[in-house]
């Protein structure tokens, strides 16, 4: 099973999402004409962004929905398996933000695009790291597990760590030119059930509809007393992994 996605309800309750991005285009430092390839480009509005600075960009997403309001912005974007790029150098750079960690173990995903990339070319990215919301995760499990559900068979997170990217990288040919773990604690626009209905479908689906409701408040209350403030705003325990690396061996 995968995540499935509704890119209004996403541009409604995730804008923050892409708004937070930009310390990682400025990472990227694209320059006009280069040929960038966004992974998982999501609704495109990060990737419209490389796209107004003068590069020619391909995203790439494996959400239908989100290809397609992508190309309503004028993104060329096009569905695909990041475990299976299609792309043999392509590219002078592939840039990632906030989707990685839907997409697996990474190193099936470095090995693509190593293969996409022109040599010399450099690959930046931040995804959700080791420990990303982990007060989340606690009440998802212990919820789930409540009701008989195993959490790690419907789990769709994949959150590495620094050493595991920089055996990746170092093993196909990479030189790193940053690799940092950090706490990010994110405010949410909305509710946590807001989040949990817009980025944890997979977890919900795993229950009945009629218990969804019951689930959500569930978790909101064990959740609240570390992560709601007394004017019932939501912050997140984000946990960002950031690296930049060029490829020197192919």
């Amino acid at each position: 099973m995968t995540q499935s996605w509704d890119a209004r309800q996403y541009a409604d309750r995730a804008r923050f999402v892409s708004d937070l991005g930009q310390p990682v285009v400025e990472l990227l430092a694209p320059v006009p004409g280069e040929r960038i390839l966004d992974l998982g480009c999501g609704d495109g509005v990060l990737t419209k962004r490389l796209l107004d600075l003068g590069c020619e960009v391909v995203g790439v997403d494996a959400s239908e929905d989100m290809v397609r309001a992508a190309r309503e912005i004028g993104v060329d974007a096009r569905v695909v398996n990041a475990g299976a790029l299609p792309f043999v150098g392509e590219f002078d750079a592939v840039f990632s933000n906030a989707a990685l960690h839907w997409m697996g173990p990474p190193e099936p995903i470095v090995r693509g695009v190593t293969r996409a990339l022109r040599p010399g070319g450099r690959f930046v990215g931040e995804c959700g790291g080791r420990g990303n919301v982990a007060v989340v995760i606690a009440a998802l499990r212990a919820a789930l597990m409540a009701r008989g559900v195993d959490f790690d068979r419907v789990n769709p997170w994949y959150y590495a760590d620094v050493e595991e990217y920089r055996d990746i990288f170092d093993r196909l040919g990479w030189r790193i030119l940053s690799l940092e773990l950090f706490d990010r604690p994110t405010l949410l626009p909305g509710s946590l059930a807001d989040w949990l209905e817009t980025f944890a479908g997979l977890f919900l689906g795993s229950v009945p509809p009629a218990d969804r409701s019951t689930l959500l408040d569930e978790i909101s209350a064990r959740c609240a007393p570390a992560l709601r403030d007394a004017a019932g705003r939501w912050t997140l325990d984000y946990v960002r992994l950031r690296f930049a690396a060029t490829l020197i061996r192919l």
